[in-house]
């Protein structure tokens, strides 16, 4: 297993990279639709959705897709503000409450609402390859965030966070990934990375919230599966589960991230 995530790792990483710093507008545009269609039809097994909704659904959020790309669309600020109050206000009571989605048309509005955000930030924070290095900066926040959280959790970890959602996540890993987010936050923001025009107090602040929304999304996508009873979203990619698995965290952040860049801008 651990061969086998370090293989995928060894392949990805670079490929996201290349075409991250690398490739043109269109190009990355249609990577980024590939990551948020694979990440809807892992959503839509998670949902018991059949064969046929699955063909729709995709199919036509595929269409909006291009559609939007190729008539430069916008989601309006109204949309942009339900998606930051569903990360900061509706996931938190979905999690409490452990509500559970069946194959109908709620479902279809809920993977929306997760993964056409989540579409429309990768590509609105990355008009060109200038932009890549601000994009890969809120990226590496959530990696960190999930990296230094894992490994203080397992070396300090005592206190479960969610039991039920996710049994190995601790609080105490909570406090060492957001020590570790807080370090590199400083950092970024003296290079110019990461709220580079913001306070340094400010700048923590959103760091803070970023952090925990970016638990929020795993902990989110560990419920559906855990739901469905599915113990990954699926087998694409050895060793790491699914593409929804990779990026149920970047979900949340940059969705609430470029939600906030749109309202107060």
């Amino acid at each position: 297993m651990l061969k086998q995530r370090i293989l995928t790792a060894l392949v990805l990483l670079p490929l996201m990279l290349l075409m991250l710093f690398y490739s043109g507008s269109f190009l990355w545009t249609a990577f980024a639709t590939l990551i948020a269609l694979l990440a809807l039809w892992e959503y839509g097994r998670l949902a018991g959705f059949s064969f046929q909704q699955q063909q729709q659904y995709l199919g036509s959020t595929a269409f909006f897709m291009l559609t939007a790309y190729l008539g430069n669309w916008q989601l309006p600020p109204f949309i942009w503000a339900l998606v930051f109050a569903f990360w900061l206000l509706a996931m938190p009571m979905w999690l409490n409450q452990k509500w559970k989605i069946a194959a109908n048309f709620r479902a279809y509005l809920i993977g929306w609402l997760l993964m056409l955000p989540f579409w429309f930030a990768l590509v609105l924070l990355r008009p060109d390859s200038d932009h890549a290095v601000h994009l890969l900066a809120v990226m590496v926040l959530v990696w960190l965030a999930d990296s230094a959280a894992y490994f203080a959790g397992r070396a300090f970890g005592k206190h479960k966070l969610a039991p039920v959602l996710s049994p190995k996540k601790s609080w105490e890993g909570v406090i060492g990934g957001l020590l570790a987010v807080w370090i590199y936050v400083s950092y970024a923001r003296g290079q110019g990375w990461l709220f580079a025009e913001q306070s340094w107090f400010i700048a923590m602040f959103a760091a803070t919230i970023l952090t925990f929304v970016s638990i929020g999304g795993d902990l989110l996508e560990s419920w559906l599966k855990r739901a469905a009873g599915i113990k990954d979203s699926s087998n694409l990619l050895p060793g790491h589960g699914g593409v929804f698995d990779r990026v149920d965290s970047l979900i949340a952040v940059l969705s609430v991230y470029a939600a906030v860049q749109i309202l107060l801008n």
